[in-house]
């Protein structure tokens, strides 16, 4: 038997502040970071799995404790027996009385056992030779299922319900799987779009994301009406009519500001309004989407956990479902909501961009296309190109789409060196960054 030995985690931070990459009218300076973690086995093959909690750079130290405290539970279990029943496997973390008081299943905590379940995962398909998606796909229906805690699903998702749902789209997988190898995933960027950049910055960005093959194009906005106005005409001159605009205001407003405002933005032909308002509000994103109809809701990249995205879907609140890789509790929760979007038929565009997310939800959408969602009509997943280069397995976006990954693993692996030299506070970027700031 194999035993997991030791589960090592690490701060790690890049000082994205200083070209205000990442801005938005919530975040103006973000330091793109993770609470990294690494799981090692005693079986002496090599292999290590790699997970992490994305993280905007001050607050990092207490998602690496949250993630120690978490690791304690699995350090010292048998890594078969964990992969035998891994369904049991996340319901033993998210039920752990004490930790369970500081959540439950939200927050730091949360976030910590995405990481932890995350490299779990990594470990299990880099022992199975396959890129994560692959990996999914090729379990059966039933194994699936059993992947998912249903309490608190059931009056909106059964089992019986989930296993058939994947069972009437078995039958299809072989030939979306060649599909999605073929053509990809199809993607949009935020990376012109945010509200820390020129004017002249933005028109460049915008008429390269369009020579790049990106279809769909995302704003920040929320900060200032008139500054957003003159931002979204200034993104229709460069886009022209057709291509899709969505706007993303990361939280900015309550309720009745976010209809008034986005009324203003209402002319630049809006698809998806993003985080209108309090991640937590079920009934206020409801209002919004009835006042702003046709124009899209999309939220999820703060949705704390399954329950939510439940009460967002029976609430007829959002029209897009943007999952998030590590704020949900790592995968078992993911497919739970991959499952739900599919029962109340919306589309799930991942959130991405940040430190690895683009890495990770390339995998998830690549899943849910080849067997739970079986479309992409409607679905797009974000890129942002910022920090790939920090990774063994990078995210490769082609004409606008993701090429699927084909490297064992989920792709969370950072370089050896990038975790060195981005080590807060003593690695080598901070120290020359404390030197310059003296």
């Amino acid at each position: 038997m194999t035993t997991i030995r030791s589960m090592r985690v690490l701060d790690v931070r890049f000082p994205t502040s200083a070209a205000l990459d990442g801005s938005d009218a919530m975040n103006p300076d973000p330091d793109y970071s993770a609470a990294y973690v690494i799981v090692r086995t005693d079986a002496g093959d090599g292999l290590e799995g790699h997970g992490f909690a994305f993280t905007i750079g001050r607050g990092t130290e207490i998602e690496v404790a949250a993630i120690d405290s978490v690791a304690a539970l699995v350090v010292g279990l048998e890594l078969e027996e964990v992969l035998a029943d891994l369904g049991g496997f996340w319901r033993r973390l998210v039920s752990d009385s004490q930790l369970r008081w500081l959540g439950p299943e939200k927050g730091v905590i949360h976030m910590a056992t995405a990481a932890v379940v995350n490299a779990v995962w990594d470990l299990h398909a880099k022992r199975e030779g396959k890129p994560l998606w692959r990996l999914l796909t090729e379990m059966t229906p039933q194994e699936l299922v059993a992947l998912v805690d249903f309490r608190y699903l059931s009056d909106a998702l059964t089992p019986d319900e989930a296993l058939d749902l994947l069972e009437a789209r078995a039958g299809g997988r072989a030939a979306r799987t060649d599909a999605v190898l073929a053509g990809g995933i199809p993607a949009y960027t935020t990376s012109p779009g945010w509200l820390g950049y020129s004017d002249e910055k933005l028109r460049r960005l915008i008429r390269e994301a369009l020579e790049d093959g990106f279809r769909h194009i995302k704003l920040k906005v929320g900060a200032d009406v008139d500054e957003d106005v003159r931002r979204c005409g200034i993104a229709r001159e460069e886009m022209g009519p057709a291509i899709p605009l969505l706007v993303d205001a990361n939280q900015a407003w309550d309720v009745p500001t976010a209809i008034d405002w986005m009324r203003r933005l209402e002319p630049f032909g809006i698809t998806w309004i993003e985080e209108p308002t309090s991640p937590d509000d079920v009934l206020g994103h409801a209002a919004v989407a009835r006042a702003l109809h046709p124009i899209g809701v999309a939220t999820g990249e703060h949705c704390h956990n399954r329950v939510m995205f439940k009460q967002l879907m029976q609430a007829g609140a959002i029209a897009y479902c943007q999952i998030d890789a590590c704020r949900l509790g790592g995968v078992n929760e993911v497919v739970a909501v991959l499952l739900l979007a599919a029962k109340f038929g919306i589309p799930v565009c991942p959130h991405a961009g940040g430190v690895g997310l683009c890495e990770l939800v390339q995998h998830l959408a690549a899943f849910d296309y080849v067997a739970v969602g079986a479309s992409w009509e409607n679905r797009i997943v974000e890129y942002v190109d910022h920090l790939h280069e920090h990774f063994v397995d990078p995210c490769i976006v082609e004409d606008g789409r993701y090429r699927a990954p084909t490297a064992p693993g989920y792709s969370a692996e950072m370089r050896p060196e990038s975790r060195t030299e981005h080590a807060f506070p003593r690695g080598g970027v901070w120290v020359a960054e404390a030197g310059a700031a003296r």
